[in-house]
């Protein structure tokens, strides 16, 4: 009997499942359902998008055509409203019920909006989707001056559009440095001069108080926790994402930081799957749960979704390490595993551009961060999926090249 899917999110992590059910089960009727407008697209290139470095057509990835052809029906432009697990049915706002016999929500987030004066001001941006990129490209070729809020991942990639958009801008950072979970004064040094070096200057010990607009409602300028004004035509927003799980309340679906789900991306609700940002997923490396916004994670998480609601047995597990690398400056940047956890790290800075950060738990190397040379990240990738206990040999890990052979042996086989 032919098996129907429905798929909530048209994201890396929805795309990935429902290929992945594709080439698992031909016969099966797979229906992707989106809010956005257009098809899967490359959240990765939509940074350089908005930079002015790349036009419009090597940003997207499936045309209509890629699901045509292999028999997926995409509803774009369908906001759902609801589920039914009981019945096994997703209600939507305008375009009907659908049915399912196993349901994988990828619906990720939404950017958070900051509850002050004006924040709802032209000019204030957020930075999550293609058509925020567009906005975002067109209206930083024209300011001035202009405002970043947010001193993590996303917000850097503001900062540097900023930069390559020729914005004179300020980046308000809370703490006293970039990405301060991660990094260490020395590591974010770094990433400071670079910033600086792209005409965008860094504000430490400062936070957002509320937006000034002028007579048009446009916003003028950015009022920090210091009473300091900052003149902004141009402000961008990073501040974390609020998960779309609104159509899961009222549902048994367990629903905290994320939908929670094991290693097998099941939820504890029986046929309903999860998979992507919105995860609060079983890591079998760390053994606890946690959450993970990279690209690639989430494209793994959507190919074990898919291939376990595809089949009867659920065999396949999600063990991954992932990775964000940033490529806005002369030197290479490159975070991975989970670097912002631990209760143990080591660094040591090599030259001007150079440092590495690694951060353990229970004696395993868990994450880290590589800046100016990032050759040893696949060693590093390979102790962390080995589960080697390492935390005692931080000396032999900051070598320049670590030699795995005289690391202390894997946990496992």
């Amino acid at each position: 009997m032919t098996t129907s899917h429905v798929i909530l999110g048209d994201g890396i992590a929805g795309s990935s499942a429902a290929e992945t059910i594709r080439e698992t089960d031909p016969d099966a009727e797979i229906t992707v359902i989106t809010e956005e407008g257009e098809a899967l697209y490359n959240r990765i290139l939509i940074k350089e998008f908005a930079k002015g470095k790349l036009p419009e057509p090597p940003v997207s990835i499936h045309e209509p055509d890629w699901y045509d052809e292999r028999d997926i029906d995409l509803a774009l432009n369908t906001h759902v409203t609801g589920v039914d697990t009981d019945e096994k049915t997703v209600h939507t706002h305008d375009s009907g019920t659908y049915s399912y016999d196993k349901l994988l929500v990828a619906t990720g987030g939404t950017p958070i909006q900051l509850p002050v004066e004006n924040a709802d001001a032209e000019g204030i941006h957020h930075f999550w989707t293609f058509q925020d990129a567009r906005k975002i490209r067109e209206h930083a070729a024209e300011a001035e001056k202009g405002v970043v809020i947010g001193a993590g991942l996303l917000g850097i990639d503001l900062a540097a559009i900023c930069g390559a958009q020729n914005v004179d801008a300020k980046y308000l950072m809370r703490g006293n440095r970039w990405w301060r979970y991660a990094l260490s004064l020395d590591g974010a040094e770094i990433v400071h001069r670079a910033l600086e070096e792209i005409g965008v200057e860094p504000v430490f010990e400062s936070g957002l108080d509320h937006f000034e607009v002028d007579e048009t409602g446009h916003v003028s300028g950015v009022v920090d926790t210091n009473g300091v004004t900052h003149e902004a035509e141009f402000v961008g927003i990073a501040v974390g994402l609020d998960y779309n799980t609104e159509f899961l309340e009222g549902t048994p679906v367990d629903v905290e930081g994320g939908v929670l789900v094991d290693q097998y991306m099941r939820t504890n609700v029986e046929d309903v799957y999860a998979a992507g940002d919105i995860t609060e997923y079983y890591d079998v490396i760390l053994e606890d749960r946690t959450q993970n916004g990279a690209w690639g994670s989430a494209k793994e998480q959507g190919v074990v979704a898919g291939k376990n609601m595809a089949t009867d047995d659920t065999t396949k597990e999600f063990r991954y390490v992932p990775s964000y690398s940033i490529t806005h400056f002369d030197f290479p940047f490159l975070s991975f595993g989970h670097p912002t956890i631990g209760e143990d790290d080591a660094e040591r800075k090599y030259s001007e551009n150079e440092w590495r950060r690694l951060t353990f738990k229970n004696g395993k190397l868990i994450g880290g961060v590589l800046i100016g040379d990032l050759s040893q990240q696949s060693t590093f990738k390979k102790i962390i999926r080995q589960e080697r206990p390492v935390a005692d040999q931080k000396e032999a890990l900051l070598e320049k090249e670590v030699d795995l052979d005289a690391l202390a042996p894997s946990a496992i086989e």
